[in-house]
Parts: C-alpha cells; sequence; structure tokens
C-alpha cells in the first residue's frame, strides 16, 4: 500500500494527475459511461510484469470520489494486485468463474479504502487467454457491474497474448498505458491494430514515468 502515491502522498502532482486523468475519463464518456474499464500496456520490456499503477491509483480517486469501485487482477500470467495491497491470493478471478452456475458470493476482498474491493487472479491457469475471451467471463463482468459503478481490470500487455484484446472486447473502453522513454512507438502501432480488429473502444492512453510537469497525459 506505500507504494500507491494517491494514498502515500495525495497532495503530490502525480496523484492530481489521476484525479485529472477519472475527471477526463468522465467527461469523454458522458454519452455512454463507462462502467467496465481495461488498463494494459502495449508491450513489456526483457518480459517483465508491468506495474498496475495506472489501474490502482485511478481506483483509488475513483473510490475517493464517491464511487463503488471493483478493482480485477485480470492478468493471469503475472499477478500483481495481492501483493500491492498485501491480501491473500487463494480465492479470486478463476474461482469466481468456476462458481458462476452456483451463483455464490463473488471473492471480493475489501481494501482500507472506502468503497473500494478487490478481486485477485486466484490460482493462475495454464490456459488464461481461454478464460478471458470466454462467455463466463461476460458472465462474471455483468456479476461485478451489477456490484459497482466502476470495474477497472488490469489485463497483461497487449502484445504478450490476445488475453488484453479479448477482454477489452468485453468492456466498455480501454486506456493504454505507455512508459515515457520506454514503450516504443512500434509496439503501440501495433497494439492499436491488435485492438481495432478486435473493435475494442480505446478511450486514449497515459503517459507514466515521464518529467512530473509531463506525469500523465490523456
Amino acid at each position: 500500500m506505500e507504494k500507491i502515491v494517491t494514498l502515500k502522498d495525495p497532495a503530490s502532482p502525480a496523484a492530481e494527475a489521476y484525479r485529472a486523468l477519472r475527471v477526463n475519463l468522465m467527461y469523454a464518456t458522458l454519452d455512454q459511461p463507462v462502467k467496465t474499464l481495461v488498463i494494459a500496456a502495449p508491450a513489456t520490456e526483457d518480459n517483465a510484469p508491468v506495474p498496475p499503477d495506472v489501474a490502482v491509483n485511478l481506483a483509488v480517486v475513483a473510490a475517493q470520489a464517491g464511487q463503488r469501485v471493483i478493482l480485477v487482477d485480470a492478468d493471469l500470467r503475472h499477478p500483481l494486485l495481492h501483493v500491492l495491497f498485501g491480501v491473500p491470493n487463494a480465492d479470486g478471478l478463476t474461482q469466481a468463474i468456476l462458481e458462476l452456475e452456483e451463483k455464490v458470493a463473488l471473492p471480493l476482498v475489501e481494501t482500507t479504502v472506502p468503497g473500494l474491493r478487490l478481486l485477485t487472479t486466484g490460482k493462475v491457469p495454464p490456459n488464461p487467454s481461454d478464460i478471458l475471451s470466454s462467455h463466463k467471463m461476460a458472465e462474471l463482468l455483468e456479476r461485478l457491474t451489477a456490484q459497482a459503478d466502476l470495474v477497472i481490470l488490469q489485463a497483461p500487455p497487449v502484445l504478450v497474448a490476445v488475453d488484453a484484446a479479448a477482454l477489452a472486447a468485453k468492456a466498455d473502453g480501454m486506456v493504454l498505458t505507455v512508459r515515457s522513454g520506454k514503450t516504443r512507438r512500434d509496439r503501440i502501432e501495433s497494439a492499436k491494430k491488435i485492438l481495432e480488429r478486435y473493435q475494442v473502444h480505446l478511450l486514449g492512453a497515459v503517459l507514466t514515468d515521464a518529467p512530473e510537469t509531463l506525469q500523465l497525459g490523456y
């Protein structure tokens, strides 16, 4: 939790930029409000996991603004949210999908942020793409949106596998995270083409790891 800038340093320019991002997204989708939002990077450097900073901080500021928020770790290849929040990962998204027909309560975890709940990955499956592209995943999104004003899903990089595109095709919108000085332009273009193929509603991109005056861009 100490790494979440909107909690650790809420008066910082970075925290304020996340609040501005939330407002920008809200006004950009006035005609068709976004209830399910996928966050993913175009690619990863050296196969390293991508920090879920944007998804986490956006979820925090949305909850602080009075929304009921569910943050979902949909990166079934490199789950990180349970580590960041310091919670168990025994049950989560994969378990919820398996138990959908039984209509049992979703394994949502309360966080220290009022209004923000977490759905971890649960047991990492051998076939992440099959799960995220399934009809059951769409049904799970419906159950989640029935319990929240906003569902934010952290997905793996678009170019790693079809996971992110398949998931985003089921969501109301998607935001790409672009690392300043790290993410190559050609990878951004390749990711954009894949998302267009899946008819994903791409809302924009967020620039991270930039100088403070350019910390976030939408």
